[in-house]
């Protein structure tokens, strides 16, 4: 079981970094000067790339998570409260790595309407995200 925990964390981990780079990309995307095709097709081909390897990275992640609690009955009986909350936010991570898969299409599609600033709000969200699910997984404060 120690096994399958360590590779969740490092699954769960390098996904997370993809969602921190990920936004940043579209931060840089969102300030590309309209007569640089050249940086903008290069910024769209570093974002496509980190998102496929990301939701592979997530794939992994999820599927051990499942193992870790359907298989070994991680967060079951009493005190698993911060496991339902986990899961809601892991839930809620899912969403935030689809939703980048739709600004992506945007992007692509020269059809994004947010601004720089907007992007760079987004990015943070997913830090704190990962840092609610760090915490209710570390403390289970209840």
């Amino acid at each position: 079981m120690l096994w399958i925990k360590a590779f969740h964390i490092v699954f769960v981990s390098s996904w997370f970094a993809g969602l921190f780079y990920l936004p940043r990309l579209f931060v840089n995307l969102a300030s590309v000067p309209a007569d640089s095709h050249a940086e903008r097709e290069r910024l769209l081909l570093m974002a496509r790339k980190l998102y496929r390897f990301s939701s592979l990275l997530m794939v992994a992640a999820i599927g051990l998570g499942l193992w870790l609690w359907l298989g070994y009955g991680i967060g079951r009986g009493a005190g698993s409260g911060w496991l339902h909350a986990k899961l809601l936010l892991v839930l809620l991570a899912i969403g935030y790595h689809h939703a980048c898969r739709s600004m992506l299409r945007k992007f692509e599609q020269f059809a994004n309407t947010r601004s720089e600033r907007w992007f760079r709000v987004f990015n943070e969200s997913a830090v704190l995200l990962f840092t609610a699910i760090v915490v209710l997984v570390v403390v289970k404060p209840f």
